[in-house]
């Protein structure tokens, strides 16, 4: 369920709580752009430490690796990073995000009283059957770690919410998406990038990129090319080129190799496919548009920078207020035709698209007081649970 709107009370606790966020911390090199699930690790203590709530909040390392060799990573976070052994006793609220917690040390966490939510930010149910059908590494997701509570997203509560509510045997909020340019700004000016990351106009001939992970199957590159190739087929003027980013395995595959070569951009030469890149490393200068393509999977942060950086966006996500170019989910010659209209259209109501995705992205605001009202309320719920 989505918790409903309420004015909080920050005198219904008892205490103020000692709140801590799981990340997974390597022994070798991370970067806060390998992944949503480290910024969002962020995002949200960054949240926790504005709730009334909350005494103190904390980063709780559930990795083999040290802090301390890890540089941007963990000098980027908002609150102490301590470990679980020292979360045991430190804690009274642990929310497991980015590295999932022993089924032991969980018990014994819940029996000195401590209360443990499972964040889940991603569409684990087709993530975890992909898993499990094609050998590949599980994960661990079903680990028997007791939780008092699952949050998730709205974007996963169709296809996840029951599979979170009767695999962990809990109840299931659904929770607001948190974003914030924090990182981005972060990232651009220590990489001199401030003043050309953002969008600019005139260009005749666009350049094309996607940027789908192509890791699973919620998000691929697959559509986004048919979909580029059928606007390309009306319209030969308006491309400078196509790349695909994060693909540098997929066009090994002999099957990728037959489906891209069916694409008249490909055939042209005007298709190009890339490794992993930050994004700020793409948009400025490399790309006018971005071309996208989710299932069950409606937010997710590319769409947030695009639209932070004003480019066109030509998304299927219901999550996005009235922002980008929209399309019918896997309708190609829909796809197609929002492609060309924002290249007919993007540049000259570029003011009107910037003013909706800065007031779209208000509302994802970590620091906002509706965002942290609402974690507040989760919390309350949290700790209030089978004591009434």
């Amino acid at each position: 369920m989505i918790l409903p709107e309420i004015t909080l009370d920050p005198q219904r606790a008892k205490r103020k709580l000692r709140v801590g966020v799981t990340l997974y911390i390597r022994d070798d090199q991370q970067s806060i752009w390998e992944n949503g699930i480290f910024q969002n690790c962020y995002f949200l203590v960054l949240l926790l430490k504005r709730s009334p709530l909350v005494e103190q909040c904390f980063v709780v390392n559930g990795g083999p690796g040290d802090p301390k060799t890890q540089g941007d990573f963990v000098a980027w976070s908002p609150a102490p990073i301590i470990a679980l052994d020292e979360a045991m006793n430190a804690l009274d609220v642990v929310i497991e995000l980015s590295a999932q917690l022993n089924p032991d040390w969980g018990r014994e966490f819940r029996c000195r009283g401590g209360k443990i939510v499972g964040m889940h930010v991603a569409n684990d149910f087709i993530i975890d059957v992909e898993r499990m059908m094609y050998g590949l590494p599980h994960g661990m997701l079903m680990s028997g770690t007791a939780y008092d509570v699952i949050w998730t997203l709205p974007a996963f509560e169709k296809t996840c919410a029951s599979y979170y509510e009767y695999g962990f045997r809990a109840r299931v909020s659904v929770m607001r998406h948190l974003w914030s340019p924090f990182f981005l700004e972060h990232a651009l000016e220590k990489n001199g990038k401030t003043n050309s990351f953002f969008y600019s106009p005139g260009q005749r001939r666009w350049r094309l990129a996607i940027l789908e992970p192509n890791i699973c199957s919620v998000k691929t590159c697959h559509l986004p090319m048919l979909l580029c190739d059928t606007a390309y087929r009306r319209d030969r003027q308006f491309v400078e080129y196509l790349r695909v980013y994060n693909a540098m395995k997929l066009k090994e595959h002999h099957g990728f190799i037959g489906f891209a070569r069916s694409l008249d951009l490909v055939n042209h030469g005007l298709a190009t496919f890339e490794p992993r890149l930050p994004i700020f490393d793409v948009l400025p200068g490399q790309a006018d548009a971005v071309v996208s393509h989710h299932w069950h999977n409606g937010q997710n942060y590319l769409y947030y920078e695009t639209l932070y950086g004003g480019y066109a966006l030509i998304h299927n996500s219901t999550f996005l207020d009235d922002c980008g170019y929209r399309y019918d989910d896997y309708n190609c010659e829909d796809g197609a035709l929002a492609l060309l209209q924002a290249h007919r259209e993007h540049d000259r109501s570029l003011g009107t698209y910037r003013a909706k995705a800065r007031q779209f992205l208000a509302k994802l605001d970590p620091c906002s007081e509706r965002n942290v009202a609402a974690y507040s309320a989760a919390l309350l719920e949290l700790v209030e649970d089978g004591k009434q």
